[in-house]
Order: C-alpha cells, then sequence, then structure tokens
C-alpha cells in the first residue's frame, strides 16, 4: 500500500483497526485501485496471517460449476470426477477473497448466503456439511446499493457482508502518491533499465487522471521501460493519452500574462482543484505556506490578470527540451 497522502494513511489506519476483528469486509473501489492488496493487508495484520489467503474472481465463475468451485465436489459424483475441497474449505482457518461479488448471478447469491449464514459447506454430491473456519471479505466495483435497489442484488446478503465497509479511494483522489508509486513500480525494473523522468513527464504523469488507477500506472511503466529509448523519460515518451492531456492544460495559460509568476498561480489553482478545494492538501503537494498559496490565489484571480473575454486563446508553442533534465 504505497502512499503518503492523508487518504491513504486513512485508509492504512482502518485496515488496521479492521484486521484486529473476525467480521465480513465489503471493500469497495473503482476497478484497478486495489481491493485485493487492501485484502492481503487485512490478512497480513490478522491473527489468520499464518493460513491461506485464497483469492476468488466471481466475475468468472461459471455459474454452472459454481458450487463444485466454492464448495467442492465429491468423488465419483459423475464419471470421471474426483472429489476436490472447495474455495472456503481450502481457506479454513485463513481468508477467502470473493472479487467482484456484484456479478454473481442471483441463484449464486442465494447459495453464499447461505454458507456465510453457518460457515458450513457441503460438496456437490455429498450428503453432509462441514463447518469451515473461514473469513470472507469481499469486494465489487459496482455499487451494490443501485444493484439492491434495482433488485439485482440480494438484499439479506448485501446486509451480510456490508457490516464493515473499506473504501479504497481512486488514483485521481490522491495525486500526490503518484511519485511513490512511479518509483516503486520502476524500482521493480531496476535491473533491466535504470530511468529517470524529467520534470514534465512526472507532472503529466501527476496530472492524468488515470481511469484504470494504479493498474493501469504500473502497465504504463511497463510500457515506458520497454520502449523508452534513452535513460531520460521525457513527455515524448509517453502515451498519447498523457501527454496530450498535459499539453491541453499548458493551452490554458492566460494570453495576456505569460510570465513565470502566471503559469506558477495557474499551476497553483490547477493543483487545488485536483484537491477538491482542499488548501490544507494543495499546501501538502506543493511544499508551499498556507501564505504563498493565498498570495498565488489572490494573483490568479486579479482583474487585471485574466485574459478578457474577447481576446484570442493561448496556443502553445512546442514545449522546451527537456534533454538532460532529471529529477
Amino acid at each position: 500500500m504505497v502512499g503518503r497522502s492523508p487518504l491513504m494513511a486513512e485508509l492504512r489506519a482502518r485496515v488496521a483497526r479492521i484486521a484486529g476483528t473476525n467480521f465480513t469486509v465489503l471493500i469497495e473501489g473503482e476497478s484497478g485501485a486495489g481491493k485485493e492488496l487492501v485484502a492481503r493487508e487485512i490478512h497480513r495484520l490478522s491473527s489468520r496471517k499464518s493460513g491461506p489467503f485464497v483469492p476468488v474472481n466471481c466475475a468468472a465463475l461459471v455459474e454452472s460449476l459454481l458450487e463444485a468451485e466454492l464448495f467442492g465436489i465429491e468423488d465419483r459424483t459423475a464419471t470421471g470426477v474426483r472429489g476436490r475441497r472447495g474455495k472456503f474449505e481450502l481457506a479454513d482457518h485463513g481468508t477467502l477473497f470473493l472479487d467482484e461479488v456484484g456479478d454473481l448471478a442471483p441463484a449464486a447469491q442465494a447459495k453464499l448466503l447461505r454458507v456465510l449464514q453457518d460457515m458450513s459447506v457441503e460438496r456437490v454430491g455429498g450428503h453432509g456439511a462441514r463447518r469451515v473456519d473461514t473469513r470472507v471479505l469481499a469486494a465489487t466495483n459496482r455499487n451494490l446499493r443501485s444493484l439492491v435497489e434495482s433488485a439485482r442484488f440480494r438484499s439479506d446478503l448485501y446486509y451480510r457482508i456490508s457490516g464493515v465497509e473499506v473504501y479504497v479511494p481512486p488514483l485521481r483522489a490522491r495525486r500526490e502518491d503518484v511519485p511513490l508509486l512511479i518509483e516503486h513500480f520502476t524500482a521493480r525494473h531496476r535491473r533491466m533499465r535504470h530511468l529517470a523522468l524529467t520534470p514534465s513527464a512526472l507532472e503529466a504523469l501527476t496530472l492524468y487522471d488515470w481511469p484504470g488507477n494504479v493498474r493501469q500506472l504500473g502497465r504504463v511503466l511497463e510500457r515506458i521501460v520497454a520502449l523508452a529509448p534513452e535513460g531520460v523519460i521525457s513527455t515524448a515518451d509517453l502515451p498519447e493519452e498523457i501527454s496530450k492531456e498535459y499539453r491541453d492544460l499548458l493551452r490554458e495559460i492566460p494570453g495576456r500574462d505569460d510570465s513565470l509568476r502566471a503559469w506558477t498561480s495557474r499551476y497553483v489553482r490547477l493543483v487545488l482543484e485536483r484537491c477538491d478545494g482542499n488548501k490544507r492538501r494543495a499546501c501538502d503537494i506543493l511544499n508551499i505556506t498556507y501564505h504563498t498559496l493565498k498570495s498565488h490565489l489572490e494573483y490568479e484571480t486579479a482583474g487585471n490578470r485574466l485574459r478578457p473575454p474577447d481576446s484570442q486563446p493561448f496556443t502553445a508553442g512546442p514545449l522546451p527540451d527537456e534533454e538532460g533534465c532529471r529529477l
């Protein structure tokens, strides 16, 4: 769980408190935000850490085979079938992680609810239930409450798994963690290539919205490591959607005041917008005092500094050469 942002500090504290319990937990968040990582951290900090951690992707389970996968199957239930334990039994004295639980079919939801109520499973073809000591962590990138309201998810199952909830924030809500994540991912590939980012490349990666969250960032950095022609990564080495968004942001600078002060004030306001108006977070990210932040904001909003409504939009020329500008 890489990051020093206030949101990550809050998430770590919540995970630490939850890990000391044995309750079922619902982990919510966008795809790629790190829900399984949070589940593994809960398991690692719990009293079950010496037991198994068994992840299951519910979206990939075929409904006809779901019972056998989750609850197991007895030997010779059908011709050529060998008996095996299901995921609940494999996670006995450990943790079972049900990823994308919102994608379960209605029939599968009913079967899961029955097991969660008494923590006993009956194998396919079996004639008796087996007690299991398994902690269940469920995760979803869907709004389960809205699925319940539209009758696409059982309300009794929802209330059974949602007693304790953890929300994993998207990467765009904690942009100050992007440089740390970049260092984390590039360190993995250091034996392959040692790369440095120019300030502009780092800024472009930090300002990007990352719809695929941390997973997308990891894949983008893999591509950069594989394809960057030199040891210094510039904006030209970034994927087009990232470098284009960065260029578009630069073009928003007012056309009648192209001074360094105007650029700095514009960037301060941009960071504040990214922090949803939270000035304390913006000061932490920019490493400036509140007085300095206020000074930049007053400069940006001064009437004689803004571009008049009838002025021509500013068109940025080519970006300066970034050769050798290392962090």
